[in-house]
């Protein structure tokens, strides 16, 4: 289908889902397709959820607050259920930025937290992804981006569980592109590059040695943050896209190649 240049990127009117998106590159890529004109449900672990939709609200953005543990496989189907209620019963994106991270080294990482990882960053994304399916199939369109990380490509450091859901992020995502890229949904996945967020908060600390390591890897010179995300995610979820499948995108001022 051909778009003229200045509507490829339009995203008007598309109703989105985007998780982990109270803060850090969740808030970023939400913020960005509010932006460009998309109605948007942001989800939450806690009451800020509602505080910060309420912020989005304000500034004349079509925003919604949905609250809940993704880590309990109900919780992850009855916040889809409410977000696209919020939406009118209809959604065109799906972007699943949630996640969280424990660190241990391998020999001692504790199941339970090898459990909560994999729930969290892996089964709730599929959850996710195929109740996406369901709308998105039917009328023969759909964006869904998944979040991979630089850990979908290399195995990290005392970060066994989360290494682990990242690599079938990756391959998540592909998979699920053989099965619905020729029924109208394109699914593909950013993976964030060094960013300063909360969850990099031990590397951030410049006493750590990592720290200066992974900024001297950088091409870029610096770490990212969720407005690098923007226009990414918003090319993944536009009709600038629509060949595109199984994708792993980098976003990460080039650290992978150096």
């Amino acid at each position: 289908m051909n778009f003229p240049v200045d509507k490829m990127f339009d995203v008007t009117g598309k109703k989105a889902i985007v998780t982990g998106s109270t803060r850090g590159l969740g808030y970023g890529m939400a913020e960005g397709l509010m932006e460009a004109g998309a109605e948007v449900v942001i989800v939450g672990t806690s009451d800020k959820v509602f505080d910060v939709a309420k912020g989005f609200q304000n500034r004349g953005f079509k925003c919604h607050g949905v609250k809940g543990n993704l880590a309990i496989r109900e919780e992850v189907y009855r916040v889809f259920r409410e977000g696209v209620a919020a939406l009118g019963g209809d959604l065109d994106i799906l972007v699943t930025s949630h996640g969280i991270q424990r660190r241990h080294s391998a020999e001692v990482f504790p199941l339970s937290d090898w459990d909560e990882v994999m729930n969290v960053n892996l089964n709730s994304v599929f959850i996710l992804c195929q109740e996406a399916a369901k709308i998105m199939l039917p009328k023969g369109y759909g964006k869904i981006v998944t979040i991979a990380s630089m850990v979908s490509f290399f195995g990290g450091q005392t970060v066994p569980a989360y290494s682990a859901a990242k690599g079938g992020i990756a391959q998540m995502t592909k998979e699920m592109s053989n099965d619905w890229i020729g029924r109208g949904i394109n699914v593909n996945s950013l993976a964030p590059g060094y960013m300063a967020t909360e969850m990099n908060e031990a590397l951030l600390d410049k006493s750590n040695p990592r720290y200066a390591q992974i900024t001297e890897r950088i091409p870029a010179h610096r770490w990212g943050d969720g407005n690098d995300m923007k226009g990414p995610c918003l090319f993944l979820c536009s009709h600038a896209s629509d060949y595109l499948g199984g994708a792993i995108i980098p976003v990460d001022g080039g650290y992978l190649v150096k």
